[in-house]
């Protein structure tokens, strides 16, 4: 009897560490479904809309990198809340097309697990919510510490972060941080 036991629990725990798995990337999925909804009326109205009635966040930006067909809808602010459902807006740091740096944050497993394909000369178009449009080229890529990041908040040039957990394939979090660097090439106003 014990060793018919062992092998089910087993497979009852592996069934419920997938089901976990599974539940988070789909509600990242789902959740950049009824944000870009959300986005779309934000560009619409010209007004912040939450996306639903309890969210403490909103859509500020998307995010595209067309060559690998990778697209999220950006949230204001990065709090464990508003990440869990799409990448976040730094506060005080300038919005996309704007002088200084925009920085936006996501988890590496869900909504910036495009940037492990994101190469070097690759076109970042970013959209904000009043509809203006952005075109920044990716230009450089680090690893660096989290309290180590290197970003020059003083910056007087138009730039674009996007950062993420590393190494991409991780299992657990870490201390290091993957930045992607990317300067303004264009607009469309």
């Amino acid at each position: 009897m014990p060793r018919l036991i062992s092998p089910l629990l087993l497979a009852l725990i592996g069934l419920i560490l997938f089901g976990d798995g599974a539940y988070i990337h789909a509600k990242a999925w789902l959740a950049q479904v009824l944000l870009e909804r959300t986005f779309e009326r934000s560009i619409a109205t010209g007004q912040a809309v939450k996306p639903w009635s309890w969210a403490d966040t909103w859509p500020i930006a998307r995010i595209e990198v067309k060559r690998i067909g990778a697209s999220a809808i950006v949230l204001e602010g990065a709090s464990g809340q508003a990440l869990a459902f799409g990448p976040g807006h730094i506060r005080h740091t300038a919005d996309a097309g704007e002088r200084g740096i925009a920085v936006y944050a996501a988890h590496r497993d869900t909504h910036f697990h495009f940037l492990r394909n994101v190469a070097m000369g690759d076109v970042i178009d970013i959209t904000r919510r009043d509809g203006q449009h952005f075109r920044y080229r990716a230009d450089s890529s680090a690893v660096v510490r989290f309290d180590a990041s290197g970003i020059d908040p003083t910056t007087r040039d138009f730039e674009l972060i996007l950062t993420t957990c590393w190494p991409f394939d991780a299992v657990t979090s870490g201390p290091e941080r993957y930045i992607l660097h990317a300067t303004l090439i264009g607009a469309d106003r």
